[in-house]
């Protein structure tokens, strides 16, 4: 349901649309605030011959993941709708679990380039939906997202060879 606004949005997507798309990016928020929040966790966690390595890596990912949330939370928003923004959502939401405990940097990894790559698959799902309504402008948010999380899951992936 889209909050009251003292003016009706018209910007060529029908509010079916776009509670739709806004939907979607709400998934893609949750799965990007959980690989952040286990990105960070891991960032401080992470022990081993690798350490300088992933340490750095992990810094890397969490300070753009943090900035690409706001920007998916916004685009939420441009469509007319409260974005997400609890645990107690994420949780709901998410494709992503938490991780218990610390696991070894070889398993971290692993377990990132996974994340990555559940991200990818919830922005290809979104990304359809946008495409059918005409929204360019989410479109161009997840092929952009897209290719961080692919990069990113080439990266790490490159660490287990």
């Amino acid at each position: 349901m889209p909050e009251q606004t003292k003016a009706p949005i018209n910007v060529g997507l029908s509010e079916p649309d776009r509670q739709a798309i806004a939907e979607g990016l709400s998934k893609m928020l949750a799965d990007t605030y959980t690989l952040y929040l286990k990105t960070h966790n891991f960032h401080w966690n992470v022990t081993g011959p690798m350490f300088n390595t992933l340490h750095t890596l992990f810094e890397q990912e969490y300070t753009e993941l943090a900035t690409a949330v706001d920007e998916i939370a916004e685009r939420i928003r441009s469509l007319g709708f409260p974005a997400p923004g609890t645990y107690a959502e994420f949780i709901k939401l998410s494709s992503i679990s938490e991780t218990e405990g610390v696991p070894k940097a070889e398993e971290m990894i692993r377990l990132l380039v996974e994340a990555n790559e559940t991200v990818i698959r919830t922005a290809r799902e979104t990304l359809q939906k946008a495409e059918q309504a005409g929204d360019e402008s989410t479109v161009d948010l997840l092929t952009q997202r897209m290719s961080v999380h692919e990069k990113n899951a080439w990266m790490l992936r490159s660490h287990l060879e």
